[in-house]
């Protein structure tokens, strides 16, 4: 089959074979409609009328406004400019009203969505520029009743924009001990042949690019804290600015827009010195160096190793940051991490000799009914004696030291995971009757007989004596 292409029809062409079709014999044209069936449409009939005023005159280009102009200026009829350009008298008579060439601009349109602009630019970034989420909000919220249609284009330019401002961020680069970022990550491995959640704690110093990753079971305020000072004594030092994302462990919230801090982690910042930097809320990408350390310690270290427990854990990740991480060439400064280090380590702030913060954090715990204390996903006791009492837990090495009124009333070794129990016989009440019954009742011996000699000397009394407590005083007989 050969299929014929015929060329552009002009304006003009159009505008001739309208008129042609619509000087068309009436009869002629039922004749054709009879002809082809009832159903068929006669062209006749077909045809809408219009005036040559009713179309819309082209837009011209630059060039040919200008050609226009010249050729008005040598003489040239309309009409002669029409034929020699190939475009409508109309359009002519436009041009040469017209003192300077402007391009077309399209007549803005109300819409629907005129009223929820604002919002929409502002929600957009927060739902990732999902139109569907932004038309179930706006009906269910707003009370929109337009089409998903209108939404969905009305953010396609938003999503565009922001397509483009992603692929011409500029990196940040900061000096030597000015910035670390600390993020966190996750990965499932098996410890001891079980399936664990491991969550990866990565700092990663922003000029040298040199990284510390430590594995935990949480995310946990404790934990947080004691991945900060377990960096800092394998840097032998801090930057002067932390950068993180928005978890709950470091911001609450923001009060008249700016951050609030957890006061906890407060503390713990002015302890040690250092600022704490967060990234714009939807702006992780702010610090995408410690998300490239985490996607490369997952990536690079992970895969392939058998680890027995969390502890064997984190030492093949130490030994393979010290033999892996800091020895490789970094794919954006081209260097090694060890050697751009050894520029960074004089501008970090000192940490050696600096008092740790979890061991120096005093913390207060209500002795519960069942006289424990609960430290960190843990239970401990202290004498029953302080049922309901307030004690004061503070952390000295592998010890959790409990005092009471500054008397130190218990001591027990820290407990690793959660869950766990700490329970010391000699805190719990008749503890030395209990165990007396538990270990006779064990035995098939008859229990001891009490004697003088064992019991000690006991008094002789005179059985009226019971006689007269029993009875009643005269005067309580009288009444």
């Amino acid at each position: 089959m050969v299929v014929e292409f015929s060329p552009p029809i002009t304006a003009k062409e159009r505008t001739m074979e309208v008129e042609e079709v619509e000087d068309l014999p009436t009869a002629m044209s039922e004749q054709g409609c009879d002809a082809q069936g009832p159903r068929a449409l006669c062209i006749a009939s077909a045809t809408v009328p219009m005036s040559s005023e009713d179309m819309e005159a082209p837009v011209l280009g630059q060039q040919q406004w200008e050609a226009v102009h010249a050729r008005h200026a040598l003489g040239e009829s309309i009409s002669a400019i029409a034929r020699g350009l190939d475009v409508d008298r109309k359009t002519v008579r436009n041009c040469l009203r017209q003192t300077s060439w402007k391009p077309y601009q399209r007549t803005a349109e109300s819409s629907l969505l005129d009223e929820h602009r604002a919002w929409i630019t502002e929600r957009a970034p927060q739902v990732n520029y999902s139109a569907r989420i932004l038309w179930q909000e706006l009906r269910a919220q707003r009370g929109f009743q337009g089409s998903y249609v209108i939404v969905r284009r009305a953010v396609a330019p938003l999503r565009l924009q922001a397509s483009v401002a992603a692929l011409t961020q500029r990196r940040f680069e900061t000096g030597p001990g000015e910035q670390a970022q600390c993020d966190w990550g996750q990965i499932t491995v098996s410890l001891g042949e079980v399936p664990t959640a491991v969550h990866i704690f990565v700092m990663t110093l922003g000029y040298s690019r040199r990284g510390f990753a430590m594995g935990f079971l949480g995310e946990r305020m404790p934990d947080l804290l004691a991945a900060h000072e377990a960096a800092f004594a394998h840097f032998g030092g801090r930057c002067e600015f932390l950068l993180y994302d928005r978890m709950r462990t470091v911001v609450l919230g923001t009060t008249k827009g700016k951050p609030k801090l957890n006061a906890t982690f407060a503390s713990f910042a002015s302890h040690w010195g250092f600022t704490p930097r967060l990234c714009q809320p939807y702006r992780a990408q702010t610090k995408g160096k410690v998300e490239s350390g985490v996607k490369y310690v997952k990536r690079n270290f992970v895969p392939g190793r058998v680890f027995h427990d969390l502890e064997d854990f984190n030492a093949q990740l130490a030994a393979w940051q010290l033999g892996v991480a800091d020895l490789r060439t970094h794919g954006t400064t081209h260097q090694r991490p060890i050697d751009r280090f050894a520029h960074e380590a004089p501008a970090l702030a000192p940490t050696a000799s600096h008092p740790s913060f979890l061991q120096a954090m005093v913390r207060d715990r209500v002795v519960a009914d069942d006289w424990l204390v609960a430290i960190e996903g843990n239970r401990y006791s202290v004498p029953f004696a302080l049922i309901g009492k307030t004690v004061q837990v503070v952390r000295q090495g592998g010890l959790w030291v409990i005092r009471h009124r500054g008397t130190v009333v218990a001591e027990h070794a820290v407990q690793a995971g959660r869950g766990q129990l700490s329970v010391k016989p000699e805190h719990g009440p008749g503890a030395a009757m209990r165990n007396t019954r538990q270990r006779f009742s064990s035995s098939s011996a008859p229990p001891p007989t009490v004697t003088a000699d064992s019991a000690g000397t006991v008094e002789v009394r005179d059985l009226a004596i019971y006689d007269r407590v029993g009875s009643p005083t005269p005067e309580e007989a009288i009444v």
